[in-house]
């Protein structure tokens, strides 16, 4: 099989039949042996109905249903599992994305060897509300990640290598990462296209203020367990240690000055009145406390069973 089309969807009933019948033109045009796999995020409107019907018309389309919303997330590594394409192509169900752009990015997966492609809505039709947040969360992940060459990393119009796909995993809101999540496997040839951007045409947007903050703190969780996943003691180790010494080295001060005091019999010698020994025997034991964080979690490490779980590109 040529492509896997995966669309996740929530409340898009009016959209799929357009959808559906805009993608069969392009595929049949161009003599591509295709799939639609149409994933169903718990929708409360009649867009699995409307699934069924286009399915007993069109045996190229599949379907998967969640019982509730999960989110775009889990719909696209359910999709991903499930698509047999050699090439996997992700696409909104709520007709913005334009599926006349299906082969332009399949060739630069096939020809060009790009491991992943993803699309750059260049101009766009959604208010300012949407636009800048969405400047600022991809100036951020550019400079986390490293891939310079991306200017949209949440455009959900993708294209991969099958294997990509495969060898991801995609959860809670990281389909927002997917690049990131590819570059981390092993797969540094992710490419950029231009592709047109059309206004909604139905229902309303699903994107908030949450979703923007949510962002970001998935965007930290990503780069914490990429950098320090498998070794967590390299940073709370390093904490741990860095707290400890300057706290010991603290209360040597403040042991210190009261013997200088002492002499001069200024104070008696009773270090607890002393607010700094306080702070001092505090960061000795944070010190500690983030050393064992460390140890507990290299423990955990290294007795998981994907701790060996490795990828592999090629085997003789």
């Amino acid at each position: 099989m040529d492509i896997s089309v995966v669309i996740p969807l929530f409340n898009e009933e009016e959209s799929l039949p357009e959808l559906e019948a805009w993608i069969r033109r392009v595929m049949e045009a161009n003599g591509f042996s295709y799939e639609i796999l149409f994933v169903n995020d718990g929708s409360t409107d009649r867009s699995m109905d409307v699934i069924k019907e286009i399915a007993a018309a069109n045996p190229n389309v599949h379907a998967v249903s969640f019982s509730r919303n999960y989110g775009k997330s889990p719909a696209l590594n359910v999709g991903f599992a499930r698509a047999q394409g050699d090439v996997v192509i992700t696409m909104d169900a709520d007709l913005q994305d334009s599926p006349d752009e299906i082969p332009e990015l399949y060739r630069m997966i096939t020809e060009d060897g790009y491991d992943l492609v993803s699309g750059w809505k260049k101009k766009r039709y959604d208010p300012l509300s949407k636009t800048i947040p969405t400047k600022l969360f991809n100036a951020t992940a550019r400079k986390v990640s490293g891939i310079k060459n991306l200017h949209d990393f949440n455009c959900g119009l993708k294209a991969y290598k099958r294997q990509v796909v495969k060898h991801i995993e995609v959860y809670g809101d990281m389909h927002r990462y997917i690049p990131y999540l590819a570059k981390n496997a092993g797969y540094k040839k992710i490419g950029e296209k231009v592709v047109q951007h059309q206004a909604r045409k139905y229902g309303h947007t699903k994107f908030g203020l949450d979703r923007f903050v949510n962002g970001y703190l998935d965007l930290g969780t990503l780069w914490f367990l990429s950098k320090f996943g498998v070794k967590p003691m390299h940073i709370f180790g390093l904490l741990g240690s860095l707290m400890f010494i300057i706290g010991f080295f603290a209360v040597l001060v403040v042991l210190i000055l009261k013997c200088v005091s002492l002499c001069s019999d200024s104070y008696s010698f009773y270090v607890t009145n002393s607010v700094y020994f306080y702070l001092s025997l505090a960061a000795m034991i944070m010190g500690l406390q983030f050393f064992l964080t460390g140890f507990v979690g290299e423990l955990i490490a290294r007795n998981s069973p994907e701790r060996n779980n490795y990828l592999i590109g090629e085997e003789f």
